[in-house]
């Protein structure tokens, strides 16, 4: 069945995946984000096989451009840190005003649209001493500016008196080879829900034509092999890059707030989860290419220049 599906966020980390996966499914897609260099390079990937919307989110006139004659919305846009922390004022305009402004506009239309709203699996409370699965069920709490945003959306949403289901994502590691200042913050005995880019794709395009999935919260995670730790993460990603694992020293040991989930249910139903953490980490070594060697020749050099990023070690010195 074809849907007319607006996705919000469309070209961020997440949102091109998505649209891929709707496209193959035959779906019609509307595309709405922020106007950036960014944006707009990602944008011309799809040509003319999706519509386009610029605005705002904060714009109740932006967001009704973008939302009308529609079967279902994708709620991914979001300001996150460290914006959302620095920022807090503005951050909550968009990611709660803005959830608000997409709420106030679906209910005027007859039929409204169901809402599928991106959360994050850091809204579970935090327990260092739970190294168990978290289900849909478990307690959350806000650990920053960006978590209580998530959790205040994921109250409008179930509140607003249209079909609605949430989706708790896992980590969603950016293709990227850069690493910043915000990779030493997570201690390396942090447990990890990988999540596939694709994998995530999938699920979302999978979710507008289930109809089972109303009026729930889902986990999303990739499958086996995809609950891992920080080390394990950090180190292989590391090492496909051809910088080898850095030292324990250089992470915060302060308690981070990522969990292993259930994703049993969210598979039973969406039946996404083809992908791998062993998968990524090639498919970033394939990224590196060539200059993998290079960097394995200089690796001295760019463990220290990548080293010195971190502000734990220089902390401790």
């Amino acid at each position: 069945m074809q849907m007319k599906v607006l996705l919000t966020g469309a070209f961020g980390n997440i949102g091109p995946n998505v649209v891929e996966k709707l496209l193959e499914q035959g779906h019609q897609v509307r595309c709405f984000d922020r106007k950036t260099e960014a944006t707009e390079k990602k944008a011309d990937r799809f040509k003319e096989q999706v519509e386009v919307v610029w605005g705002d989110l904060r714009s109740p006139d932006d967001v009704a451009a973008a939302l009308h004659d529609l079967d279902v919305v994708i709620h991914m846009a979001f300001a996150l840190p460290p914006f959302s922390e620095r920022n807090p004022e503005k951050a909550h305009e968009i990611n709660v005003g803005g959830t608000q402004n997409i709420l106030n506009t679906m209910k005027a239309a007859s039929p409204p649209p169901k809402i599928i709203l991106i959360s994050t699996s850091s809204v579970f409370k935090l327990d260092p001493n739970n190294r168990s699965q978290r289900t849909a069920t478990d307690p959350v709490e806000s650990i920053n500016h960006y978590t209580q945003h998530k959790l205040e959306c994921e109250q409008l949403v179930q509140g607003c008196g249209m079909d609605w289901a949430i989706f708790r994502l896992g980590m969603v590691p950016p293709r990227a080879t850069g690493l910043g200042p915000w990779a030493f913050s997570i201690p390396l005995d942090t447990q990890m829900q990988f999540l596939h880019p694709q994998d995530v794709g999938l699920a979302l395009a999978n979710a507008v034509t289930c109809n089972e999935i109303w009026g729930k919260i889902l986990l999303i995670g990739s499958g086996p092999g995809s609950q891992i730790y920080y080390r394990d993460f950090i180190g292989r990603l590391m090492e496909a890059m051809g910088i080898g694992r850095l030292p324990d020293e250089a992470f915060d040991t302060t308690p981070y707030c990522t969990v292993w989930m259930d994703t049993s249910e969210s598979q039973r139903l969406l039946n996404y989860q083809q992908q791998s953490f062993e998968e990524f980490a090639k498919e970033m070594s394939l990224l590196v290419g060539y200059r993998r060697y290079l960097v394995q020749l200089l690796r001295p050099f760019y463990r220290r220049r990548l080293i010195k990023k971190s502000p734990y070690l220089q902390a401790k010195k």
